[in-house]
């Protein structure tokens, strides 16, 4: 089975390309990338230098405000092996900044999440599985489960003291 292009990072251009929308939240222009992205600052596991990526959102409890994401890259994304290493993280989605802790789902509920994922976005669904595995899925519960195998999925959980903000 071919890796698809998330099974290594990205070059140099198309690791610039990624990054661009990381400008948008640092000159206060985030909410342009409404609620379907999220910015995520987390701690360098090397470095200890404060890191930030921007992220689809591929999942949001409104009651809650727990946001899910995806790690591509088959889970080699630096953000996912540095949330390993240090779980507590600054979310910052359209003009709201919040402090969680980020959690790596077990599978079952992986799946299940993809699955909302995917029915409420399935043309989506289908590209971003033919990137991430190099087939293209269906918004189905067995592909779903399929997806969550190679790429996991991380829960963004606010802190109490961000849930009172």
């Amino acid at each position: 089975m071919n890796k698809g292009i998330t099974s290594n990072q990205p070059k140099r251009f198309l690791r610039f390309l990624f990054r661009l929308p990381i400008w948008l939240y640092r000159v206060k222009l985030g909410w342009v990338l409404g609620k379907r992205f999220l910015m995520l600052k987390h701690i360098g596991r090397k470095s200890g230098r404060p890191r930030q990526v921007v992220l689809e959102v591929v999942h949001q409890e409104a009651d809650t405000c727990v946001y899910f994401v995806a790690a591509g890259w088959r889970g080699k994304a630096d953000w996912f092996r540095n949330i390993q290493m240090n779980s507590s993280v600054e979310v910052t989605v359209g003009t709201r900044t919040f402090k969680a802790t980020a959690v790596v789902m077990q599978l079952v509920e992986a799946a299940a999440t993809f699955y909302i994922y995917a029915r409420r976005y399935p043309l989506a669904f289908r590209e971003l599985s033919r990137l991430m595995t190099s087939e293209t899925l269906q918004s189905t519960q067995e592909d779903c489960f399929r997806l969550a195998q190679s790429v996991p999925l991380v829960k963004l959980k606010p802190t109490k003291s961000a849930a009172n903000d």
